[in-house]
């Protein structure tokens, strides 16, 4: 069993600031740093350190991606299928408060440049049962979910950032829905309280499974047979910019590795507790590691 997973590289700039800018506001930021992000690459790296083998396919400029294409080597990520296009490598402007919570501006660049040529080659390594790992940061989305589908591929989708066009996207085809409270309502079209969210949701999409997040009152996975609750892991937030990435990638990195869902929903948990209690998108994700080593993580 493989997994792609087909998504954005970002250079994520990150500003710290007082409190998010307001309109018509200037404001100096109190420090800035630069960091590989992307829900992809988070994602992938997420992914690797759980511990399992990943593929990640996009595309970075040629002038400016080589250190994400380095960040994902150097935990094991592969990344022939990644291609180097002559634009700018797509990248986020980062609002980071003194509480951690942050606001993103993203900029697609080489992102919105993946055809339906480099999917085709990049589906062809790939077969029925193999993992299928996929936000809404890159362009031709749909196409690839419709090869997915053909080769019988097991499709994630974690609807993020939340727009129009995932409404064209085949849905029917998802395997596995993870997503917060706010994709929740908008993929339903009605308000409501997580459980509330969650039962649209299994009415909507019958076959799949779904994993809410919902913040400070943790996450629940529900399929055909089970719905299982996990709280949070109690820890200082320091920059919580990956801690969704984070939880996807140990999730489905559990599953693949042959975890219960009960077992990968905690794991996730904690990884991602882990995960915001450091600054930056990809290099606060932990290794599978130390998910046992942390002992100052505590169930809430």
């Amino acid at each position: 069993m493989k997994v792609l997973s087909y998504g954005s590289l970002n250079i994520d700039n990150v500003y710290t600031v007082d409190h998010f800018v307001r309109s018509g506001e200037t404001m100096s930021s109190l420090k800035m740093e630069v960091f590989s992000g992307g829900k992809g690459l988070n994602q992938s790296i997420a992914l690797a350190k759980s511990g399992v083998s990943v593929w990640h396919a996009g595309a970075v400029g040629k002038k400016d991606g080589d250190f994400l294409l380095e960040q994902l080597e150097e935990v094991g990520v592969h990344t022939e299928l990644i291609s180097k296009l002559p634009v700018k490598t797509g990248h986020a402007i980062i609002q980071r408060d003194r509480e951690g919570q942050n606001c993103i501006l993203l900029f697609g660049g080489a992102n919105q440049q993946v055809t339906r040529e480099q999917a085709d080659h990049v589906m062809e390594q790939f077969s029925e049962g193999d993992f299928l790992i996929l936000q809404n940061e890159i362009s031709e989305i749909g196409y690839i979910m419709q090869k997915a589908h053909e080769k019988k591929m097991k499709i994630v989708l974690n609807p993020s950032p939340m727009d129009e066009k995932i409404f064209t996207y085949p849905l029917d085809y998802v395997d596995y829905f993870i997503l917060n409270e706010i994709e929740a309502r908008d993929l339903c079209g009605h308000d409501g309280t997580g459980d509330e969210l969650l039962e649209l949701l299994a009415e909507k999409f019958p076959m799949a499974k779904i994993v809410l997040t919902l913040g400070e009152e943790g996450s629940i996975y529900k399929d055909q047979e089970n719905a299982i609750r996990q709280p949070i892991f109690k820890v200082d937030v320091v920059d919580t910019t990956a801690a969704g990435d984070t939880f996807t990638g140990f999730f489905i990195g559990g599953l693949v590795l042959g975890e219960t869902p009960r077992m990968a929903m905690e794991n996730a948990a904690k990884a991602s507790a882990i995960a915001v209690t450091r600054p930056g998108a990809a290099p606060s994700i932990p290794y599978r590691k130390e998910l046992s080593e942390e002992s100052s993580v505590s169930v809430k």
